[in-house]
């Protein structure tokens, strides 16, 4: 016959195991962490839950990236370095204003004369370095010859196309720089574009569970053209226009493939371990449907709305569930956080542009030092913006002379009010700061 335990014996034991759990636990969270960066391509604004002004009819869409979300850390005031999809690239891979190298410009399809300079280190040159196995799925868009290619700018494993946008259905007759391949090999064209991508991205965290990884999830997603999955389509029936149809039919694709992500972290037991960050590689395309309200402006532009992106950053145990920061962060700072969190240092010649966000997520400290970020477009003769504290200054130049204007964000997110004629020593002292900026760049190296 069986002993019974008695009913003291029962609650000691799964006290017992529910501390051993929580400590197994805690000492996962303490570990250095993995890193996964969800990149979405061309969307708005306003067009997550998870944002103070995201259109209802959407927001209500995109569940997995709202959750995520909350349970971490939502930035109001985040933005890229650059205003166009390569650039921002560039900007986000080396922690270094791309301009500084001529990446000012997007790549044009085909272009074979260079990439991304082969002098820069990539997050991924640093991390795999450090031991982690790095992987890229989704879109590269950084340079189309053999020396440019993402297998040899840090990552041991590319599941992606080359080029910066293609159709999400079947290809059969893909170029070489459209196809989807793995390492350098061409896929079957089989599959919605961005289910394969969430799939690939699943598969990278089960076979990398056991090692620590950094894995970059470029989708296409909602970029053009506005080609959703038919299902997606129907999802988004409540949304009339055609164009912003199609293209919340992309972002709920977006969703799902970014819970699959999500959902693979959790199953092989890696969530509790893993810094998430999402967002997105430049404003919101309007002219394909997306909405950047209340921003003024659209990709492609240096008003809030081409260059403030939504961002959110979950990390188990060390970013409280639903904090807010206000603080102005670019994507130059992914970098040196993410080498801080995972105790890399960084060489001083790398010369980085960013600053660790660590302590400031984490509640270390209150806010960052006052600092100054910049924007450029088309080089010395384009415009050129500047934003410090809550100033920001737009200064347009071309063939018919200058215009300066100055804006405070704190009351004036929409850029509607010019200061510039009755702030004139802050317009001098923001300009001399650009001209300071400016002396260390180069011009453009293509697409001028």
């Amino acid at each position: 016959m069986c002993n019974r335990p008695t009913v003291t014996a029962l609650l000691v034991a799964a006290l017992c195991s529910l501390q051993a759990s929580a400590l197994a636990q805690d000492g996962e969270r303490e570990r250095p962490p993995n890193i996964v960066v969800l990149f979405a391509d061309d969307a708005g604004y306003a067009d997550f839950g998870f944002q103070p002004h995201a259109d209802p009819k959407l927001a209500r869409c995109t569940p997995r990236i709202t959750a995520l979300a909350n349970e971490g850390a939502r930035f109001t005031d985040a933005y890229m370095s650059g205003a166009v999809c390569s650039p921002s690239r560039a900007g986000l891979l080396t922690g270094r204003y791309q301009q500084r190298f001529g990446h000012e410009t997007n790549i044009p399809p085909g272009y074979m004369d260079g990439g991304m300079a082969l002098e820069e280190r990539t997050v991924a040159d640093h991390l795999s370095g450090a031991g982690m196995a790095t992987g890229l799925v989704g879109k590269w868009h950084l340079g189309y010859p053999a020396d440019y290619h993402p297998n040899r700018r840090g990552f041991d494993w590319f599941h992606g196309l080359l080029q910066g946008s293609r159709g999400y259905g079947p290809m059969p007759n893909a170029s070489a720089h459209r196809v989807i391949q793995e390492n350098g090999e061409p896929l079957p064209e089989v599959g919605w574009v961005t289910d394969r991508f969430g799939k690939a991205a699943a598969r990278f965290v089960a076979e990398h569970r056991d090692e620590p990884f950094f894995l970059f999830v470029s989708f296409t997603a909602p970029h053009g053209p506005l080609q959703p999955a038919p299902e997606d389509l129907a999802a988004v029936e409540g949304i009339e226009e055609e164009r912003r149809k199609k293209y919340a039919g992309l972002v709920v694709g977006l969703d799902r493939a970014v819970g699959r992500v999500l959902d693979a972290l959790e199953e092989h037991g890696v969530a509790e371990r893993t810094l998430v960050v999402f967002t997105n590689d430049n404003g919101g395309q309007t002219q394909t449907g997306a909405r950047n309200e209340p921003l003024r402006g659209r990709k492609g532009q240096l008003w809030e709305g081409g260059i403030r992106v939504p961002m959110a950053m979950r990390w188990p145990g060390r970013i409280e569930p639903g904090t807010v920061i206000g603080d102005p962060v670019s994507a130059l700072d992914l970098m040196p956080t993410f080498l801080a969190a995972r105790g890399v240092e960084v060489a001083p010649e790398d010369a980085l542009d960013g600053v660790d966000l660590v302590p400031l997520v984490t509640g270390s400290v209150d806010r960052l030092a006052e600092r100054a970020l910049f924007w450029r477009t088309a080089g010395s003769a384009g415009p050129v913006a500047v934003r410090r504290g809550s100033d920001k200054l737009v200064l347009e130049r071309g063939a018919d002379g200058e215009t300066v204007q100055l804006f405070d964000l704190s009351d004036d997110i929409g850029e509607e009010q010019d200061l510039a004629p009755e702030r004139g020593d802050r317009v001098r002292a923001l300009r001399a700061q650009i001209a300071a900026w400016e002396s260390g760049l180069i011009e453009p190296l293509w697409g001028r």
